[in-house]
């Protein structure tokens, strides 16, 4: 998918100079912003495919400028922080990140990153009839998801998971299983990125559904998808 809009969002510009380089050597088109306004602006103007988004930027922080992307896009999400940010990482992820870098970052695996995310995108349930159970049901074509007739609102990311459980129905995954069906097999990012993803899906679903508990975990072990076919 090399055609595929890239924004990146860093207020140093080698880091935007470097990483848009690299990108656009791999054929993708790249918009770049220095600060929190900017990047919603652009987000908003070109819908990118990807937003490689650092943490620490001026006038609106990137934290926020997630919160609202969310808002309007389910464009996939990289975020750049600091080493020391373990927090931020946690709280990025729960308001809807896909994934994220340690600066300083190689800008190969970066672009990675962007090219396994883009092309899973493409390849996830090509081709493959709906899942359904009970009041769920899981589209991978369109890459949708309804309970009750209302569709829910999920990332990338969290579609992926969803999906990877639901087509192995009663089994339980291991968080490496999960991340190598969803992340890729060379990911080498910390487990607990499954975990915080999960906790979000599971929100997503339980407020459509007063009665389902879709995914149940294995403590110690990983995640199982329990609803029965429809």
């Amino acid at each position: 998918m090399t055609n595929a809009t890239i924004l990146v969002v860093d207020d140093e510009q080698p880091v935007r100079n470097t990483v848009r380089a690299y990108l656009e050597k791999e054929g993708y088109t790249v918009h770049t912003a220095a600060d929190g306004p900017t990047a919603l602006r652009a987000a908003h103007a070109f819908r990118p495919d990807v937003v490689i988004l650092d943490i620490m930027l001026p006038g609106i922080d990137g934290l926020e400028v997630l919160r609202k992307i969310r808002q309007e896009s389910n464009a996939w999400v990289i975020m750049l922080t600091a080493r020391t940010e373990e927090m931020d990482k946690v709280l990025g992820l729960k308001m809807g990140a896909d994934d994220y870098l340690t600066k300083p970052f190689s800008p190969r695996e970066l672009v990675a990153r962007v090219d396994a995310m883009l092309r899973r995108g493409s390849q996830i349930g090509d081709g493959e009839a709906p899942l359904i159970f009970d009041q769920l049901r899981i589209d991978p074509a369109a890459r949708q998801v309804w309970v009750q007739e209302q569709r829910i609102d999920l990332t990338p990311i969290e579609f992926d998971l969803l999906y990877a459980l639901a087509r192995h129905q009663g089994h339980v995954l291991s968080r490496e299983q999960l991340i190598e069906q969803v992340w890729g097999y060379d990911y080498y990012g910390d487990e607990r990125i499954v975990d915080v993803h999960i906790g979000r899906l599971r929100k997503k679903l339980a407020g459509a559904s007063d009665t389902a508990d879709y995914i149940a975990t294995a403590r110690g072990v990983g995640y199982r998808f329990e609803a029965q076919p429809g």
